[in-house]
């Protein structure tokens, strides 16, 4: 296949969401799983599933790595696996660090091997740092906390940049929270908007914390900027921030409705170690102004009511 082929390890929404924008490009997108099924509900949505063509991998398996980057020969790999969840991580620590750390040092080191140039990018999360006044950047030294999905990242991070110094071409991309009418139920802004779209109460924890929210359609288009540039790191995200109770507040304002009335608190499912401001600086995403003049223009409130509204009500 030719030279522009991209290569997304992973069958999730922000692989989905991407691969559209790929498509957009006239580009041709392949997609790894760990099982080939009739259907995969992300790309449904989307309306592209006969547009990409999915493959059957196993991350554990190099001589399978080998096999799919020989076949397709990928300009681009996005590892886009990895269990997610900073809550289930506790629970399935093995897993977490498996499907990250093992699973991309296995590309790695075929990359090594063959020695190519494919450029390669590794999702992280932006909770490996710990903020300085609210708010990260690379220079930000790493969060001391010990959960286990946190610290996988963190290795993983110093992995790719060990493996950079072979002359690989490797690239952390480190996000915050990315929202999407494809997230699970139980994400935050999702669960709060769906409370407030059924008139339905909701428990949740600690509404004190400010993050930083990015609409998935902005992050795709930012990544795909980013993947043409210089080989390194970046964090990519909106740089603003809204509290959980400006989340809420405002969900259910969009359906005339006092959040009072319908939200409860429960200490249970306040984290450990929580950080009452993570946001990404804008000087992080200031190479997408001045090379691109792209911004992102959905953040804080207009972001909710993009959630809003692209959520049907569910009994």
């Amino acid at each position: 296949m030719n030279k522009r082929t991209n290569l997304i390890i992973g069958s999730g929404v922000l692989g989905a969401y991407l691969s559209a924008e790929l498509l957009k490009k006239n580009e041709k997108v392949v997609i790894t799983t760990r099982s080939l099924k009739k259907n995969y509900k992300n790309y449904d949505y989307l309306k592209i599933q006969n547009k990409v063509r999915f493959e059957k991998l196993n991350i554990y398996q190099k001589k399978d790595i080998n096999k799919i980057i020989s076949k397709y020969k990928p300009k681009k790999i996005f590892y886009f696996s990895g269990q997610s969840s900073i809550t289930k991580s506790i629970k399935s620590t093995q897993q977490t660090f498996n499907s990250h750390y093992n699973g991309t040092k296995n590309f790695l080191e075929i990359l090594k091997k063959k020695k190519l140039n494919t450029k390669f990018f590794k999702a992280n999360s932006g909770y490996i740092f710990s903020p300085k006044n609210g708010l990260i950047n690379l220079k930000c030294n790493f969060s001391s906390n010990k959960n286990p999905y946190i610290q996988t990242q963190q290795k993983v991070f110093d992995l790719i940049k060990k493996f950079r110094k072979y002359n690989l071409n490797l690239s952390n991309l480190i996000f915050l929270q990315i929202e999407s009418p494809l997230r699970s139920n139980d994400f935050f802004i999702k669960k709060v908007c769906l409370g407030a779209k059924n008139k339905k109460k909701i428990i949740v924890g600690n509404m004190n914390t400010f993050r930083d929210y990015s609409w998935i359609t902005e992050i795709v288009k930012a990544i795909l900027l980013t993947s043409n540039l210089k080989t390194k790191d970046y964090i990519i995200s909106a740089g603003s921030n809204i509290s959980g109770k400006d989340i809420i507040k405002e969900a259910y304002k969009l359906n005339g409705l006092n959040y009072k009335k319908y939200v409860s608190i429960n200490k249970k499912f306040f984290r450990k170690e929580e950080i009452k401001s993570l946001i990404g600086s804008k000087r992080n995403t200031s190479y997408l102004r001045n090379k691109h003049n792209f911004k992102f223009k959905i953040f804080g409130h207009k972001l909710i009511k993009e959630m809003y509204k692209n959520l049907g009500t569910k009994p």
